[in-house]
């Protein structure tokens, strides 16, 4: 049975009992293991802000020099996240593109090129389609931007500049689900779009032209109605 007390292992302890301590079954033990999956989660998060370097400027004035767009990819949990960033960067003035790594082998990789650029997200830097799109993009005198825990890896070494997000591997499920550390290639993301909005000096107001829908654009119009 899971418990406060023996329910993790390890560095913070493994984030789902063994088959040896059965089942969460009390409310208290599914809340007491939820919650400290989100205090760990927040931890690792927190704890790239001292991770980043000199690389992170780099690729953020690189996307902020982009005459094309910014063409963001991954493959897995990675996908989902290369999506999200394309979206936000979009939000945030930076024109952003997501492109699927797999599609790029059947032709979509003829949209790349030398005036973009590739950001290319790979926790372990070896994942052959996005590896596969890096290779034409830099063929093709894009840059490449990749963002990894692997900087020594193939993706590393296709790279212009790397990005490096390394979580502690116990935040991930069996080390291999990448809950936590998918979080982490988000926070960078975020950082990345909010940097850029406010080198571009990108305003409410343009933002607004782009968002008319939803209750974000109800709020806008709202807004605009008081100030006029």
């Amino acid at each position: 049975m899971f418990s406060a007390s023996h329910g993790y292992q390890g560095w913070r302890g493994q984030m789902s009992p063994s088959r040896e301590e059965g089942q969460l079954v009390r409310t208290d033990e599914i809340l007491e293991f939820a919650r400290r999956v989100i205090q760990q989660e927040s931890e690792e998060v927190a704890s790239l802000a001292e991770q980043l370097d000199h690389s992170f400027v780099e690729a953020a004035q690189s996307l902020l020099a982009c005459e094309g767009h910014v063409l963001v990819a991954g493959v897995g949990t990675s996908n989902h996240i290369a999506a999200r960033l394309a979206h936000l960067l979009s939000c945030c003035g930076t024109p952003a593109l997501f492109i699927h790594p797999g599609d790029s082998q059947h032709g979509s990789a003829g949209a790349v090129t030398r005036r973009d650029v590739l950001l290319a997200i790979s926790k372990g830097g070896e994942t052959k389609e996005v590896n596969h799109l890096a290779r034409i993009a830099g063929k093709r005198g894009a840059t490449v931007i990749s963002v990894t825990e692997e900087p020594s890896s193939t993706l590393g070494k296709l790279s212009d500049i790397v990005i490096l997000v390394k979580v502690n591997p116990y935040v991930d499920p069996y080390g291999m689900i990448a809950t936590g550390s998918s979080l982490g290639s988000a926070a960078v993301g975020d950082a990345l779009c909010v940097v850029l909005l406010r080198l571009r000096g990108y305003s409410k107001e343009e933002f607004g032209e782009t968002h008319p829908g939803g209750a974000v654009g109800i709020k806008l119009g709202e807004q605009k109605k008081r100030k006029a």
